[in-house]
Formats: C-alpha cells, sequence, structure tokens
C-alpha cells in the first residue's frame, strides 16, 4: 500500500474516548486507502466504507462535544461549528461528487486526501486546544455563510476595480510570506464606544503596479510614493466595499492606518485571531490577502498612524526603510531552506537548528509545500520521503511536473537506512538524503555542504 496513516504519539492529547476514536478514524482512513486499491468490487466497498466513516465521524463528535461541556472548554461552540461544516458541508459534497462521477478514482483519492488532511489537522490544532496543548487559531471566524459572502465581493470587486479573475485559494490565510509584500492597516472604529476593528491588506508588489499602477499610467517596475499613496486611497474605497457585508460595521469610521513592515504584521498574526484570512490568486498579476483582525490593538500601538499632517513624511519614511530592509536582506543574503515534514516536533527541532544561517519555512505536507514554493520560493527543500496522503516521492514528482521548480535542489529526509528504501530514494534522483536520527551538529554539517553545493 503507498498511503497510510502512522498514528503519532503528538497526537494523543490524554483523553481515552477521544484518543482511542481517533485511532479508529486513522483504522478506517487506511481501510479506505486499501479499498481504493482493489479492483474488484471497489466501489461497493468504497460506498459501505464511506458509510462506515461517516458513522464513526458522526459519533465522535458528539462524543468529543459531550467531553468539552463536561469539562466547561470555552471552545465548545466553536468547535461545535468546526464539527458541523465538516459533517453537514463537506462530508455530504464530497459524497455527491463520488456519486455523481460513479466512484471515479480521482474523485476516491479527493475524498480520501480531504477526509485524510482535515483529520490530521484537526488533530493537531482543535483537539489538541482542549487540553491546552495548542490555541485554536480561529476561533473568532466569521460564520461560513458570511465568509463566503465576503469572498465573492472581494472577488467581484478585484474584477471591477481591476478587471482581474481572482480566485480564493485559502480561507485560513496564517500570514505566510509572498513575494515582496506592502502590508497595509486600517482601524475602524465608532463614536459611541470603544469598539475597533482591523483591516489588513496583503499586496504583492507586483499586484500594485499591475493595478494601481497601471491605471496611473505610470511607466515603473519600482513602488514609488505616489503609486504608494494612490494603492492607500483605492484600498480604502476598497475595504469600505467589503465592509458592507460585514454586521453591524456601516457606522465604524476609519480612525488609524498604517504601513507595516513584514515583521510588524506577523506580531499581529502571533497575536491576534483573524474573523477573516482569505488569500487569493489573482492569476499572473500577483497574490492578495484580506485580513479582519478581532478589535484588540497591540499594547502601545502597531507603527505610526498616518493623518493629513504626516502622510508625505510617513509614506517616504516607509519606503525609505524597505529600501534599507531589501538592502540589509541583499547583503545577509540567507538562503531558504523549506522543511516539510508531517511531524511537528521534527519541523520546530529543523527550524531550530538552522534559522541562525538560513531563512527557515516550514509545511505540513506535500500540498502545503507546493503552495509555499509557489508563494516564497526556496534555495533548497529538506523533504519527508514518509508522509500520509501525499508522500515526498509524490511531492517531488508535482515539483518535477513544473519547470519552474525543476532545478530547486530536494534533499529527502528518512528515518530508514535499510538498503531497499536507500536504492528506493537514489533512484528518484533527489540531491541527497539525511537520516533524521543523525546528531543535530551531523545534520547542520551536511545541510551546510547541501547549500554550498547548490550555489556552486
Amino acid at each position: 500500500m503507498d498511503t497510510e496513516f502512522e498514528w503519532r504519539e503528538e497526537f494523543n492529547i490524554g483523553v481515552d474516548i477521544i484518543d482511542t476514536e481517533h485511532q479508529r478514524l486513522f483504522k478506517i482512513i487506511n481501510k479506505l486507502f486499501r479499498f481504493r486499491e482493489e479492483e474488484k468490487d471497489s466501489q461497493w466497498t468504497c460506498q459501505e466504507g464511506i458509510k462506515y466513516f461517516r458513522g464513526h465521524t458522526v459519533k465522535h463528535f458528539a462524543d468529543e462535544e459531550a467531553y468539552m461541556a463536561s469539562i466547561g472548554y470555552d471552545g465548545l461552540e466553536q468547535h461545535r461549528r468546526i464539527h458541523k461544516g465538516f459533517r453537514e458541508h463537506t462530508l455530504p459534497a464530497l459524497e455527491q461528487e463520488l456519486e455523481r462521477t460513479d466512484y471515479a478514482p480521482d474523485a476516491v483519492e479527493h475524498f480520501l486526501g480531504v477526509c485524510a488532511g482535515w483529520l490530521i489537522g484537526h488533530t493537531l490544532t482543535e483537539d489538541q486546544a482542549i487540553k491546552g496543548g495548542q490555541v485554536s487559531k480561529w476561533q473568532d471566524l466569521l460564520p461560513g455563510e458570511e465568509l463566503t459572502a465576503i469572498k465573492k465581493v472581494i472577488v467581484q470587486l478585484l474584477f471591477d476595480m481591476f478587471h482581474l479573475e481572482s480566485q480564493a485559494i485559502s480561507d485560513v490565510y496564517g500570514g505566510e510570506k509572498f513575494g515582496k509584500g506592502v502590508y497595509y492597516r486600517l482601524v475602524y472604529g465608532t463614536r459611541q464606544d470603544e469598539k475597533k476593528q482591523e483591516v489588513i491588506l496583503v499586496f504583492e508588489e507586483k499586484l500594485l503596479i499591475n493595478t494601481v499602477g497601471k491605471i496611473m499610467g505610470l511607466q515603473t517596475n519600482k513602488l514609488d510614493s505616489m503609486l504608494i499613496n494612490a494603492a492607500r486611497y483605492t484600498a480604502r474605497q476598497f475595504v469600505g466595499r467589503v465592509m458592507e457585508q460585514l454586521p453591524d460595521m456601516g457606522h465604524y469610521e476609519l480612525k488609524e492606518e498604517n504601513l507595516l513592515s513584514y515583521e510588524q504584521f506577523q506580531k499581529v498574526f502571533d497575536r491576534e485571531k483573524p474573523q477573516v484570512s482569505l488569500l487569493f490568486n489573482t492569476g499572473g498579476a500577483g497574490y492578495f490577502a484580506y485580513c479582519a483582525i478581532a478589535p484588540h490593538l497591540l499594547e502601545g500601538g502597531i507603527a505610526t498612524p498616518i493623518g493629513t499632517e504626516n502622510a508625505i513624511a510617513e509614506v517616504e519614511q516607509y519606503l525609505m526603510k524597505r529600501e534599507k530592509q531589501e538592502a540589509r536582506e541583499a547583503a545577509e543574503h540567507k538562503p531558504k531552506i523549506l522543511v516539510v515534514d508531517d511531524s511537528m516536533t521534527i519541523r520546530h527541532s529543523m527550524k531550530q537548528l538552522l534559522e541562525e544561517d538560513y531563512e527557515v519555512a516550514l509545511a505540513e505536507s506535500g500540498v502545503a509545500a507546493i503552495r509555499t514554493i509557489t508563494l516564497n520560493r526556496p534555495d533548497l527543500v529538506l523533504l519527508d520521503y514518509e508522509m500520509p496522503v501525499v508522500n515526498g516521492k509524490q511531492t517531488l514528482e508535482m515539483l518535477r511536473s513544473e519547470p519552474e521548480f525543476t532545478r530547486i535542489p530536494v534533499v529527502f529526509l528518512t528515518g530508514r537506512s535499510d538498503p531497499e528504501i536507500v536504492r528506493e530514494l537514489l533512484s528518484l534522483k533527489p540531491a541527497g538524503y539525511l537520516l533524521k536520527y543523525l546528531k543535530p551538529a551531523e545534520l547542520k554539517v551536511k545541510i551546510d555542504a547541501f547549500c554550498a553545493k547548490g550555489k556552486g
């Protein structure tokens, strides 16, 4: 069997009724993976297996919610909402696709991939939050219906204002860096009370040049103060239109605006809970993110407020800081390494090992790796060979299918050194492979050597 879930200790949250059912769901998914590979009666087997999976999932959700209620868990309602979304929307949509395609292999693959990915992600984040192992990142998200409405408004606005055909590619954009970004923060409030709403727009630099810049007739491939100021006022109108879709936001007024560095933007995501966090692909024009943050400002403010009296100076200073930062980054030029591993422990230990000398990005799956590489191309990829759903071999094949990614060196990470695995690894012609159980100092020396070879 090519694909199989491996139960890991880090999946346990320490509650028997939940951990036992999680393990059972993993086993059911593994059985479905095996059913998929059987030609005889595969449709009937898959149908029965999916019914079994749905039944256990519904029972598990009920047991989990009963446990959360018994301990007075604050996140019960949000957790229940996530369960409901998967039970009443995701699963039925996947089942309809299976029926519509008569259980075609691609549809079965899609069903298993979505269910497996959802189960892993939910177990490692939301379920861990029940016992304090994690803090739910998305506990303040808007209801699904309102989120869908906002996505539609943004897609329509991007077309109406800039004639861009766009697509929402993530409902839970987590602040990942994509290309050279411009981070524009708007704070809205009311006269009657202290309630505030933050909106942060993230523009890939080339998107501003390809939209606002073209409308202005600017013949430039570089940001300047005129373009930034035009983008500010265009963005205000854009946000105003989107906010019309938010409940009780019609009477809010703009109170503050800032241009943020990426580091300042990251602090917002580290300390706040977004209600809306959407990432859009506008084709070749560039990426765009729309984030609405819960109304809690960072202590002491985030950046200098822009007002009528200081707008010119603040924009000029912002551009100057960007140029200095880019010059520092060019001088330091830390190579970029992407670590792809489904183990959170491995990912973060590798980050700690490498971050002093490298710009380190992390991805928990093959699919996440492709997205990360698309947004911020690395100089080296450290790729776990044995991952569930999309393994290292499949991830490498996806990378090599894209001409622009074929020259990125990929080094496999593996916990096995038996000759059969080594031969299998080398047959794929990666840049090399590393054994996970090596001492950190040995790993670092070997990774340094791979990077040095890549430069050569």
